[in-house]
């Protein structure tokens, strides 16, 4: 994938996602490709696009840091996990039920 593929697909990545946050009633704030999310707990969620290594970088109060590459859908480069199921997960335990596509 080049750099500008990796911009859009990353772009229309963290957008659908901070709607779907929104939706379920988080607050989730995309601004300059961060996506930010606080929980009711004042718990933070961030996930950035990293262009040169073309990943999604996310930073979790839960779990740490994680990478995640594109192979079809985002999965971690650490232990294979869908970007998706994690942030489903961590973001239920901190109430934000959030429902990703």
């Amino acid at each position: 994938m080049n750099e500008q593929e990796f911009e859009v697909l990353a772009a229309k990545t963290l957008t659908s996602l901070a709607e779907a946050i929104e939706d379920a009633g988080g607050d989730a704030e995309l601004s300059g490709g961060i996506l930010t999310v606080i929980s009711d707990d004042d718990r933070t969620f961030l996930l950035n696009k990293h262009a040169p290594l073309r990943q999604l970088w996310y930073s979790s109060p839960v779990s740490g840091a994680h990478h995640y590459a594109f192979k079809g859908s985002w999965v971690s480069t650490r232990d294979g996990t869908s970007l998706t199921e994690r942030l489903a997960k961590e973001l239920a335990a901190a109430g934000i039920a959030a429902e990703f596509a």
